[in-house]
Parts: structure tokens; sequence; C-alpha cells
């Protein structure tokens, strides 16, 4: 028996998917959400160091729906595609991140899972060689840029609060240029720009549409607690929210693949279920942890099949344990020693330090 059929039946019993479990998940993230928002409007007033308290409460309540957008880009959260559209979309607008365009970007990763010619992590590793044949400079930038703090800071708010609105306003912007330049110049046809309206920020029309309809919701809402709260007040909380957010998950997602002697095959040596237990790790969180970001801690059981939903990876772990002992545990104190693994041994096929 091939490994995808193998694997395909032995998980199939962990796919069945429950609206009502999903349902008890949302309203359980979206009820202490809403009331820290009206919390931190009725206390801010006080004193403005109260937001970072608030801003980590908030970020691990945010990173919850952040995975419940990943479920639903994989069609894993709800029974119906129907319902994981309509709310990966409004996690979308929560989380400040489209998630169609997400969830394609990241069904790239899957595919080339284990395959680190094709893709490199969400820090872009480096080989040894590429990394010796860069200046002193270039170095401890390139090691600077995959520090913790980096990541929980800079990383965080590129991530997801700059580049998704840097990324549709310029590409707005080019796609109107090309309008108005093919308006000009005859050989240029405007209906083809028009149609296809290709920019360098997306790939598809399909992908420019949601990061529009995510944007265009999003500035009324920003708009209106602007002026309910005073727009110090909401970009303050808001801002160092979802920065600590993006921070946490680029955390957590590049441990669950860069640590040391992870599996990192080329192209030709590529084994898609191989990557998914030599090349992914289990995050060992305490239990608040875990029920923050809804047991993607158990990567593992995930890379070998989307179609397990979050609620049923522990179990799915727990049952058949025995077929993971090659799978590297990762602890929490150890998550900064495994963000040190940030090259790409290619003749080991592995990461290391």
């Amino acid at each position: 028996m091939d490994n995808k059929k193998y694997w395909r039946e032995t998980l199939e019993p962990f796919t069945k998917k429950s609206n009502a479990i999903a349902f008890r998940q949302i309203a359980l993230t979206v009820i202490p959400f809403v009331l820290i928002w009206l919390l931190y409007i009725e206390t801010i007033h006080h004193s403005n160091w109260l937001v970072l308290p608030f801003s980590i409460v908030m970020s691990l309540f945010t990173l919850r729906f952040f995975v419940l957008l990943h479920d639903c880009g994989h069609g894993a959260l709800f029974e119906s595609v129907k319902l994981n559209k309509f709310f990966g979309y409004v996690f979308g607008v929560i989380t400040g991140m489209p998630q169609y365009v997400w969830s394609r970007h990241h069904a790239y990763h899957h595919t080339t899972n284990g395959d680190w010619e094709k893709y490199k992590g969400p820090l872009n590793v480096k080989t040894l060689k590429e990394f010796q044949a860069m200046s002193g400079g270039d170095q401890r930038k390139y090691k600077a840029a995959r520090h913790p703090l980096f990541l929980l800071t800079v990383g965080g708010f590129y991530y997801v609060l700059f580049n998704p609105r840097f990324t549709w306003i310029m590409g707005t912007l080019s796609v109107f240029t090309d309008i108005l330049f093919s308006l000009i110049n005859p050989k240029i046809k405007t209906l083809t720009v028009i149609t296809e309206w290709k920019a360098k920020y997306w790939k598809t029309p399909r992908e420019y549409r949601h990061m529009t309809y995510n944007n265009l919701t999003l500035l009324p809402i920003w708009y209106l607690m602007c002026q309910a709260i005073g727009t110090g007040n909401f970009f303050l909380f808001y801002a160092t929210t979802l920065t600590l957010t993006g921070g946490l998950g680029i955390l957590f997602f590049t441990v669950q693949h860069n640590f040391e002697n992870s599996l990192a095959n080329d192209t030709a040596q590529a084994d898609y279920f191989r990557a998914a237990i030599e090349g992914t790790s289990y995050l060992k969180l305490p239990a608040f942890l875990n029920w923050f970001t809804a047991d993607i801690a158990y990567h593992h059981v995930h890379h070998l099949s989307t179609s397990v939903p979050n609620y049923q990876l522990k179990a799915c772990h727990n049952q058949l344990k025995d077929k993971f002992t090659k799978v590297r545990r990762v602890s929490l104190t150890e998550i900064p020693g495994a963000l040190k693994c940030m090259f790409w041994d290619t003749e080991k096929q592995v990461i290391v330090k």
C-alpha cells in the first residue's frame, strides 16, 4: 500500500466535521473578544499603559481566530463549504488578513512541504553556502531578522497589519496606472488590462477581489471605532494586538518546521509524508496555549491530512502516537533554540544552526 492511501485510510476516522463543535469554538472566542474590547474602552482613560496587558490577552484570542481562519481555508472547520467560506471571510476581517489570499499561499506550503528548493519557510531560509557567501553585515541582518524579539515586533507588524494593506494599495495603483497608460497607447488594449487585472502583488483577479473585500470592510470599521473611542486609543490597542498576534503566529509556525536536524530535502529527494513526520514538529505547549492555538501544535497530524479539523488533532495524535515516534517534540522552552536553526544544509538534507 502506498503512503498516500495508507494515511488517507488511517486518518479517515478523524476527518469528520461537526458544525456544533465549530459554532461552540467560535462562541467561546467571540464572547471574550467582545468583552475585552468593552473593558478596554471603559478603562483606557485611566492610563495608556493599560494597552499592553489588554493587547497581550487580546492577541491570544486573535491568534485563535487566525487558526480558525486557517481551518476554514482547508475546508476543515465546518461541514459545509459555504460556512467555511463565510466564517473564513469574517475571521479574515477580525485578524486583518484576507482569508482567501492567505489560504491560497498557505496551500502552496502544504503541496511543497519537505521540498526546500520550492519553499524555504516563512523566513526564507538560506543554504549554508548562501549564508557563507554573504558579507558580514548581511549575515548579521539575516540573523537579527530571525530573532524572537524581531519576529514579535517588526515581523508581526509587517506580516499582519502593514503588508495586507500595502500590497492592496500599491497593486491597485499599479493597475490603474496601466489602464491610464493604455488609454494613450493604442498598442495596449485597455479591455485586456481591465479583465486580466494583473499586478505583482496577487496571482489572480480573484485574489485581488478578496483583498479588496477585506480592506473595504475593515476601513469603515476602523473609522467608526476611531469616532467612538478616539483614533489614538483605537490604533494603539489595535496595532499592538495585531503586531503581537502576527509575531506569535510567525514564531509558532516557524518552529513547526525549523528545528535542529529537521528533514529538508531538495526536489529530487522530497517525500511529502516523510516530511510530515521527520520535518514537522509536535509543539508541547501548556494546555492554555493549546486552546488559544486550537491544537495546531499537533502539526504533524495536520500535514498528514488537512482534512482533520483542529478539534480532532489531539485525539488523532493520542490514538496513533505509536506511529509518530519519529516526530520531533519541541517544548515551549526549546523554541528560542529552534529559532536559531536558520540554515539549510543541502549535503545532509537537514536544517542546522
